[in-house]
């Protein structure tokens, strides 16, 4: 096999791969906005059923560092390759078992306990995912590409996101609200074992990475890495995890909490409402190799600060572009808040890597990255709700540009990483 084509195989394992299980996640995201307060939640109210949907949504995030750890320390001790089939199959199994599950009505309160050990599994396997994608994507890097390697595993959210989500636009355009409450939104849940078995046939085929070969050789593994990292380099794992904070929270904000919204509050068809986030997720996928590129030509440093920078004026858009109701408003809201995480995704799949040696470098990775997840996503369509009962959609745009602003501030304490070896 050439070099060429070893290089495209491994850019096309670490995009399927996190492809996959993002589209596992996000599917649970759509399902938590539209039905899963109905099915496990029934004896609620509408806002209270939409609330404890998010606190399961919500539940996977705290997983996730917890992921980051186990599979980490595998990914550190063990390698790379292996870790990552065990993470995606981790996750198959517990998104095909959510689809199975019945609902309240059958098992009564064991449904919504059962789901949340499922959601719980799902967060593990992704905790597990995206720190070794990224490390197989950039310990394989040609010199001064590393930003632009980074890039494959960070389009996998964007083109998960777009399948999870033309996956319930067609159900809704075919399926009546009755039907797909019984039955039709379990079927992109059962749909994802199939994926799952191609990305472990492509996983599967990998060799290690070069640099995780060279530390074992070297004899630089450490018996529980967990132990080094919190030692000598919490310090990145605090604040890349604080870095992370705005990709997460424009995400969830735009495609949860303004799905619930849109749909509930403004009265906006479920079809039309994923038709625009379609159009806008399609900003993301377009901003994710403009910025990885430019991370490699200007440093990673420019590119996170000049995006969280935008994206903290962004936060003041929400407010007038969703209140105005207008599909076209809340599109163009919508497109730049996803333009926007795109910008400021892109990079991270070189930036956390370069923080931390190769021997703590899954663990660390991932852990900051999960971290960030907790800070800026698990409650944040959650916190959003309270929000917005509260005070109006004003106050949302006012915690999107927080946690903006939380974001620019550590990429300022951390500096810039491109020069930094492997």
């Amino acid at each position: 096999m050439t070099q060429k084509v070893s290089t495209t195989h491994i850019a096309f394992a670490s995009f399927i791969g996190t492809a996959i299980e993002f589209y596992d996640f996000y599917i649970y995201a759509m399902a938590a906005a539209l039905v899963i307060g109905q099915v496990f939640f029934p004896a609620s109210d509408p806002a209270t059923q939409s609330l404890n949907a998010f606190l399961t949504f919500g539940i996977a995030f705290i997983a996730r560092p917890v992921g980051a750890i186990v599979f980490g320390h595998f990914g550190d001790k063990v390698g790379r390759k292996a870790t990552l089939a065990a993470s995606l199959l981790l996750m198959g199994i517990s998104t095909l078992l959510i689809g199975l599950l019945p609902g309240y009505e059958v098992l009564g309160i064991w449904a919504p306990i059962i789901l949340c050990v499922l959601r719980f599994g799902q967060g593990l396997g992704l905790g597990g995912e995206w720190g070794g994608a990224a490390l197989l994507a950039t310990e394989h890097a040609p010199e001064g590409r590393r930003g632009w390697f980074g890039m494959f595993p960070q389009l996998g959210p964007s083109v998960g996101f777009l399948l999870a989500t033309l996956s319930f636009l067609a159900l809704s355009l075919f399926l009546t609200d009755a039907e797909f409450k019984a039955w039709g939104w379990r079927l992109p849940f059962i749909a994802s074992a199939l994926l799952v078995v191609v990305g472990l046939y492509v996983r599967f085929k990998l060799t290690e990475t070069p640099a995780f070969t060279a530390a074992l050789a070297a004899n630089k593994t450490h018996g529980m890495p967990i132990k080094p990292l919190l030692k000598t380099h919490s310090r990145p794992v605090l604040l890349g995890a604080l870095a992370m904070v705005v990709c997460y929270n424009l995400f969830y904000t735009a495609t949860v909490f303004c799905l619930s919204y849109g749909t509930t509050q403004l009265g906006m068809q479920r079809a039309d409402f994923l038709g625009m986030l379609c159009v806008a997720i399609l900003f993301m996928t377009l901003a994710t190799p403009i910025a990885a590129h430019l991370s490699d030509r200007l440093g990673r440093r420019a590119v996170l600060l000049t995006s969280s920078a935008l994206a903290i004026l962004a936060g003041f858009a929400l407010s007038p572009l969703m209140a105005s109701a207008s599909v076209l408003h809340i599109t163009l809201f919508l497109s730049l808040a996803l333009f926007l995480m795109g910008a400021t995704f892109a990079p991270m799949g070189a930036y956390l890597p370069e923080q931390f040696p190769v021997e703590l470098r899954y663990t660390g990775a991932g852990l900051a990255y999960q971290f960030g997840g907790i800070l800026g996503a698990s409650f944040a369509p959650y916190i959003s709700q309270l929000l917005v009962n509260a005070g109006g959609l004003s106050w949302v745009g006012f915690y999107v540009s927080i946690a903006a602003a939380i974001s620019f501030l550590a990429v300022l304490a951390l500096g810039e990483s491109k020069n930094k070896q492997t």
